[in-house]
């Protein structure tokens, strides 16, 4: 531990939603500040943090001042921009590191890399204009759907396509963007491994959740999956893969789709995700706690399960209805106004570990 951070230290945080408050309260309770970067004077994330920097992600002079008062940064979301990471990394080291970004910025790379890794996805195509959507359809067929290849999140960014003549439709709605058309997987589940890996090489999985999702959004998460006992080990192992060859440091998310002939990756995220919320109230060390202690230099902790869970997130106006509950943790975001699509907070609902 001759690079742990010290109590006190500080943990710079890019984007300040509602991962990055989470991470921001587990560091408190860890005795470590953080310093959230963030446009948005209401930040989820500033409320809670020991600082708080307003200013754009093309500002290099406010980026290299917050970096300058942290002792090492990660972020909360993939899709920042270069020359910010640049400044930063030149100053302080960023975890986990730029090769997870790379990867996961770009849905193509990250297919690609996924691929070169032998492991197993979607069939896809890149499409850079209306002949590409053409010779995409040709290959891949529908149904599929189309996706840009940056930016998308909770189904935005996607088009899907139920028959080849769907095709012109669809490339409009990307607006010209690049993307990337993916082929449906035929599968019976989506599950996701929340996976974590320290500066030494050590890793720690938690279980696999199952994951239901409702107008492209997660709904649920619940823990256990309902897949054999021999399959999640093949998960959390997969799992373990990814993340020694990007050299991780610091939480992932890997999402996945069970099919009939074996685990396809759907996608990876390189940060604390939503799909982990149901550690907080099912784990005595959270996805949160696990990112922070691993971004700090400090060995992993624990990160067996101690109850079954049902994670459900609480989307705009939903969460005015569960200000009462009573037999569920309950996580609110500081959201300001309930907007429909909106991720306000979720609940946990746990059990006995059956």
């Amino acid at each position: 531990m001759t690079d742990a951070l010290a109590p006190g230290a500080t943990i710079g945080i890019l984007g300040g939603g509602q991962l990055g408050r989470m991470l921001a309260l587990a560091a408190a309770r860890l005795g470590l500040k953080c310093h959230v970067y963030d446009p948005d004077t209401g930040a989820p994330a500033a409320q809670v943090a020991a600082a708080h920097t307003h200013a754009g992600y093309d500002d290099l002079d406010a980026l290299r001042g917050f970096a300058a008062a942290v002792d090492v940064a990660t972020y909360e979301f993939e899709n920042i921009p270069t020359a910010a990471l640049d400044a930063i990394e030149a100053q302080v080291p960023i975890r986990p590191g730029r090769q997870a970004l790379a990867v996961s910025q770009d849905r193509l790379a990250e297919k690609t890399w996924l691929s070169g890794l032998g492991l197993t996805v979607a069939p896809f195509a890149a499409v850079d204009d209306a002949a590409g959507m053409e010779a995409a359809v040709a290959r891949i067929g529908a149904p599929s759907i189309l996706k840009t290849r940056r930016f998308g999140y909770d189904g935005k960014g996607q088009a899907r396509l139920h028959a080849a003549d769907d095709a012109a439709a669809a490339w409009a709605a990307m607006n010209g963007a690049p993307s990337v058309l993916e082929g449906f997987v035929d599968f019976e589940r989506e599950i996701s491994v929340i996976g974590a890996r320290a500066a030494d090489g050590q890793i720690a999985c938690f279980d696999p959740g199952e994951n239901v999702h409702r107008n492209g959004i997660l709904h649920t998460t619940t823990v256990p999956a309902r897949v054999p006992r021999a399959l999640a080990t093949d998960a959390v192992l997969l799992a373990g893969r990814i993340l020694n060859a990007l050299d991780y440091v610091g939480v992932i998310g890997v999402e996945l789709f069970v099919t009939p002939s074996g685990l396809v990756v759907n996608e990876i995220a390189p940060r604390v995700h939503n799909s982990g919320h149901w550690t907080q109230n099912g784990c005595l060390i959270d996805q949160f706690e696990q990112h922070v202690r691993a971004v700090a230099g400090w060995p992993l902790g624990d990160g067996s399960r101690h109850s079954d869970v049902v994670m459900t997130n609480l989307i705009g106006d939903e969460v005015f209805a569960q200000l009462g509950v009573a037999d569920a943790g309950l996580h609110l975001y500081g959201k300001a106004e309930a907007r429909p699509g909106r991720k306000m907070g979720h609940l946990n609902r746990i059990a006995p570990r059956a």
